[in-house]
């Protein structure tokens, strides 16, 4: 059966989220590099609808600047004063006009409800010719969610708020979701009969359902097939828990696609990571915004990425790389850190405490260990010795340094930018290079060496090296006199 269409989907995302504890609105708190709402609004474009409305209201400004940025396609509605979801889309539909079809009413914080599951409800709300159709689940504790009241032959009657139900309503595990499938056009005309008669003085969307019926109309349910996918995210708790559904699943979903996963437990993901085909991810590693991980690479353990892309066959260990492309068969790490704008080109290397910023390096070039490199240009073939600094900033402004091919520059060498050393050039280690090195020239530039003749024993009498050095010494003379 295909999916039916919805004419519209209104994400419900006006509240503050008050046990979150945060100065930011609940729906916008991140669950696997997405907010909790673009969770939602991206299972609603699965469907294809005509509309894609989100009623907002606390902290509009901030609400309306992430709508501009990351749903453009999605019309926001100002619910100013917020009491209750009837009330919600009451507001909708007196500033967009009744709207013909399906309508479905979703939440902003339902971050683990799939696509699949909103497409079912869609097919029997359809299939059953409803005024509205409710996604239920059956969940082991159902405190804090409407019940769904049946009557002898199954149908449902109505939902009834916790704080509304009695006893013997509260033992029921059928819960609300809060999600539903309306036909527009009688949803437009219930929704203007909702009372606000009741404990919390609010306009329940849920009372439509009591309202159809009475009307003589046909309501029905949808049960979903696992009742986490419909649980909303409250506090932290929840959040912290939805993240863990969410990342196992994406985790899944690799893992069947190819990719091997030492440990899921110890490794977490963004919904907009790629990985490919048997690529290794060990324990303890992070994948963050559009990272890229191509066939037959090996990251981690221990490792962060943030919109980096790891070529084909290379490693990453041990490292944290924020917006770097490491090229393919490249090697980074143990304990390496590339910062934006860092390119690492085909089997280079950059090693144990290497860091680099706005870096461009060359095929099979080696920055092997303990060095800095800001805003430079290393070519191909290039060798750069431990504890290397490229000194780009003056303090004032940034600048650039270069590297040409088949260059070698010595340990503890000091880069003072702007400088080039030229193709098959060579630094003297120790050196602090200020000039331009010319192709296939040595640059020296550090003082000769001027050794002081019992210096220690003069100045640090009575100390440990004092008195190794007398033993030398004595062991010299007496070495001389035989």
């Amino acid at each position: 059966m295909s999916v039916p269409r919805p004419a519209a989907v209104i994400v419900l995302a006006a509240g503050e989220g008050t046990r979150m504890k945060s100065q930011t609105p609940k729906v916008l708190h991140e669950l696997c590099g997405r907010a909790l709402l673009d969770h939602m609004l991206a299972a609603a474009r699965d469907l294809g609808p005509e509309r894609l409305i989100v009623v907002i209201g606390h902290a509009l400004e901030r609400m309306r600047d992430h709508l501009a940025a990351t749903s453009p396609d999605a019309r926001a509605v100002v619910q100013n004063e917020q009491r209750g979801t009837g009330h919600a889309v009451r507001t909708v539909l007196e500033e967009v006009g009744t709207i013909s079809g399906t309508v479905l009413v979703t939440y902003g914080d339902v971050p683990l409800l799939r696509p699949q599951t909103l497409a079912t409800l869609l097919e029997r709300h359809d299939a059953d010719g409803n005024a509205v159709t409710v996604l239920t689940a059956e969940v082991p504790d159902p405190t804090g969610y409407g019940r769904i009241i049946r009557d002898e032959s199954g149908a449902v009657l109505e939902i009834v708020e916790e704080k509304d139900a009695d006893a013997g309503q509260r033992a029921i595990k059928e819960m609300n979701s809060g999600i539903y499938a309306f036909d527009g056009e009688l949803l437009a005309d219930a929704v203007k009969r909702v009372s606000a008669d009741n404990a919390q003085g609010e306009e329940y969307l849920t009372d439509v359902l009591a309202i159809l019926r009475g009307d003589g109309h046909r309501v029905g349910a949808c049960v979903a097939g696992d009742f986490v996918e419909v649980e909303g995210v409250n506090d932290r708790v929840q959040l912290a828990a939805a993240r863990q559904v969410l990342n196992r699943r994406l985790l899944e979903a690799h893992m069947r696609a190819g990719v091997t996963i030492i440990d899921p437990a110890g490794t977490w993901i963004d919904v907009s990571v790629r990985i490919a085909p048997d690529a290794v991810i060990h324990p303890g590693t992070q994948l963050h915004g559009d990272t890229v991980i191509e066939a037959g690479a090996e990251v981690g353990p221990a490792t962060t990425l943030t919109g980096t892309r790891v070529g084909a066959g290379a490693t990453v260990r041990n490292a944290v790389c924020d917006h770097a492309d490491i090229g393919p068969e490249a090697n980074v790490g143990p304990y390496a850190y590339l910062r934006p704008g860092t390119v690492i080109g085909r089997r280079s290397k950059a090693g144990t405490f290497v860091e680099m910023k706005n870096t461009k390096v060359g095929e099979r070039s080696k920055v092997p260990h303990l060095s800095y490199a800001g805003d430079a240009t290393i070519g191909d073939d290039v060798n750069i010795g431990a504890s290397t600094v490229f000194v780009n900033y003056d303090g004032v402004d940034k600048h650039h340094t270069t590297v040409r091919d088949g260059a070698f520059v010595g340990c503890d060498t000091m880069l003072i930018a702007p400088v080039t050393v030229g193709d098959g050039a060579y630094t003297a280690a120790g050196s602090v290079i200020a000039d331009d090195v010319p192709p296939g020239s040595i640059g020296v530039a550090r003082a000769r060496q001027r050794n002081i003749e019992k210096w220690v024993l003069r100045r640090r009498a009575g100390t440990k090296s004092a008195a190794a050095a007398q033993r030398a010494l004595a062991e010299q003379d007496q070495e001389k006199e035989a």
